[in-house]
Parts: structure tokens; sequence; C-alpha cells
């Protein structure tokens, strides 16, 4: 196994505790809302959509903050006000002034900080490492995310059985501070300490906020592939919850049957980003994310044919493992060829601007699927998504090999 050293292995360290983290509290705002505030279903959504849709907006100016900064700082910094905010959380249940109000604040200031760690992140990934180690880098931190998706959830639903929804809200806030500590811990690239970023001017101006923008829409290969994963995520997120009310309601499966439907299926993940590399290096780039591309959006129209019982939970377990296989293949392969293709001082504004637009589609669609589905039915929602998918792998590039020219010092 190629090693890549020890800064990798810290920051490799801290995404595994922060991820494993995250998915131990998933859903955990929902419960909160529910079981503790016993919210009803209107606020439940309000919490669900306004939290990811309001902190895509407030993180726009965080592309360009972000990239003339040194990124680790701003990594560590974004790691501890997620934990301030999240573990604000138990100690306002503990006092005993919690309330829906906070939650929503909360998943705001969540949703903006993970953009920006994801932006700087990727940047100090890029930083880090040689171009060849980024895809063994990425597919790591693929089959960290699906071995976590996989484990989390059901630990966190026995740990919330037992103790409550909160106990996992504060386990996540201190994954952020582990994580934190990880990533001061993995150091400067060799060679010295992480320069900080030169720019011209200094104040934020309009052209900063929206480069990251430019730099995807001004490329043959980033263009087309942003705006296929901007749908492909965003109407696999909006079905998701039409199927959990089809499953739990009519067609009377359980939680523990709904968990292990989609939980079990992430193992696919894992065997996808364990494959992208040598696929990679056999078929190329290019040919791999056409391919998994493509197969990863003919999967959900699968779930319009589930059933009650037995069968309905395999045709689930298939449905699932196929797309999170080709998602697990593809999804590392794009992360490495956007941060190849993408200049080093525009590196931050672009994958914000990837993030902000993903975050605020998945919103919207999410939105849009809750009305479709009252209006026309739960199945018809989900074969709704499950058509349009079909057509989003005429948005691929057919050529996502060839090297882009380098934007850098552009205006």
């Amino acid at each position: 196994m190629p090693r890549m050293g020890r800064g990798f292995g810290w920051l490799w360290a801290a995404y595994a505790v922060s991820s494993f983290g995250t998915f131990l509290a998933f859903d955990a705002f929902t419960l909160v809302a529910v079981l503790v505030l016993h919210a009803g279903p209107a606020e439940v959504s309000v919490l669900a959509a306004v939290g990811r849709a309001a902190g895509a907006v407030a993180a726009v100016p965080l592309g360009p903050w972000v990239e003339f900064r040194r990124k680790r700082p701003v990594m560590v910094a974004t790691d501890l006000v997620r934990f301030v905010a999240v573990g604000s959380v138990p100690v306002a249940f503990a006092l005993g002034w919690l309330g829906l109000g906070q939650l929503v604040v909360v998943s705001v200031v969540v949703a903006a900080a993970d953009i920006a760690f994801r932006a700087a992140s990727g940047a100090y990934l890029k930083g880090l490492l040689r171009d060849d180690e980024l895809l063994l880098a990425n597919g790591r931190f693929e089959s960290t995310t699906w071995t976590t998706t996989a484990l989390g959830p059901p630990l966190g639903g026995l740990l919330t059985g037992l103790l409550g929804p909160v106990v996992t809200v504060g386990a996540n806030a201190v994954s952020y501070l582990l994580s934190a500590a990880g990533i001061k811990a993995s150091g400067a690239k060799a060679g010295g300490e992480e320069s900080r970023p030169v720019r011209s001017g200094a104040r934020l101006r309009v052209g900063d906020v929206l480069e990251g923008w430019r730099t995807i829409l001004r490329h043959p290969t980033l263009r087309p592939l942003f705006v296929n994963t901007v749908l492909v995520n965003g109407l696999i997120m909006a079905t998701a919850p039409p199927v959990a009310l089809l499953m739990l309601g009519p067609l009377g499966f359980t939680p523990w049957e709904y968990g292990l439907a989609f939980g079990l299926p992430c193992v696919g993940g894992l065997v996808g980003a364990r494959l992208a590399r040598p696929l990679v290096a056999r078929f190329g780039a290019g040919r791999v994310l056409r391919v998994a591309g493509t197969l990863r959006a003919c999967w959900s129209l699968g779930l319009v044919f589930v059933g009650p019982g037995t069968g309905g939970l395999v045709l689930v377990l298939v449905v699932q493992f196929g797309l999170v296989t080709c998602m697990g293949a593809f999804n590392p392969v794009l992360a490495t060829h956007r941060l190849q293709h993408t200049a080093t001082d525009r590196v931050a504004r672009t994958l914000a601007a990837w993030s902000v637009t993903g975050n605020a589609s998945i919103a919207l669609l999410t939105a849009s699927w809750g009305v479709l589905a009252g209006v026309f039915g739960l199945r018809a929602a989900v074969a709704a998504a499950g058509v349009l998918l079909l057509a989003t792998p005429f948005l691929l590039p057919r050529n996502a090999s060839t090297p882009a020219p380098s934007l850098a010092g552009t205006p």
C-alpha cells in the first residue's frame, strides 16, 4: 500500500472521526425536533430545508475568503465552529432552553461551515500531495465515507433508543473537536510551513465571489460534470422522503428494516471506491466517469416497484447496492479530476461554488418533490425522479481526460 506521509495520515484520521460522528447523529436534529420538541411535519420540513438552503446562501462569500488564507487553520477553525454550534444543543437541552429556532440556527451555521471546510480541505489536499496521489487519497476518503455511512446510523439508532437523540448530537460535536486536533497535528506539507496565498487588492470584490462559478462554466469538462452531479445528487436526495414515507407507511416496513435497506448496501460504496483506482489505470478517467456516471442514473427508477414483505426489501437492497457501488467508483474519480483540472489559486472558490449550488439544488428539489408527492402520490414522485435521472448521462462530457489549460493569473 503506497504511503503518503504523516500529514495525510492525520488528515485521513480526522476525516474518519468527523464522518463517523456525522453519521452517528444521522437525522438527529429531526429526531430531536419530533421526540423532544414535539414538532409537526411542517416544522420538521422547515428545519430540513431552511438549514441547507440558508447555509448555502451564507457560504457564498466564504469561497474567496478561504482562497486567500492558509487552508489548515481554516479547517481547524470551521471544525471548532461546528463543535461549538452543535455542542450548544445538548447544553441547551440540559438547561431546559432548547427550542426549534436554535436547531434551525445551528443547521444554518453547520451547513455554511461544511462548505467552507470542504473548500479548504480540497485546496489543502492538492497542496499536500502530488497529482498522481490524489486518486488514491480520494478513494480512501470515499471508502471511509461509505464505511461510516454503514456503521454510523445503526449505532446511532441504538444510542438514541437507549439514551435519546441528544446524546448522538453531543457525540457529533465531540467528533468535530477530535477532527480539529487531528488536522492541527497533520502539520504542513513537506518542505516547510503552508504559505499564505497572495492576492491583489485588500478587499473582497464581486468578481472574487463569482470566480468559482466562472471557473466551472468556462471549463470544457468541469461544466458538464457540474451540471450532471448537481442534478443527479439533487434528484436522488429528493426521492428520499417519498421512499421513506412509502416504506414506513403503506408498505408496513419497520424502522429497523428501513435502516437495513439503506445501510447494508453502503458496502457497495466501499467496493466501488476500492475499484476506482484500478479501473482508471486500465480504462482511463474519462471512460470511468462516463460509464459509472451513466450506470448510477439507472437504478433509482426501480424503487417505484417496491412492494411489501421480503420481496420488497430485497428489491430495495439490490437497487441501493447498485446505485451506491456506481457512486463509490464515480465520486473519487470526479473529485480527483476536479482538483487536477483547477488552477491552484482557484480551488477553494471552485469547490465552494460547487457545494453551494449542490446544497441549494438539493433543498429546492427536495421541497419540490414533497409538493409533487402530496399532489400526485408517493410512487409518482419517485417515478418522476427516476425518469429524469435516466436523462442525466447525456450531460456527461465525452472526453474528461484531457488536461485543462491553467487559469492562474487570468482576470
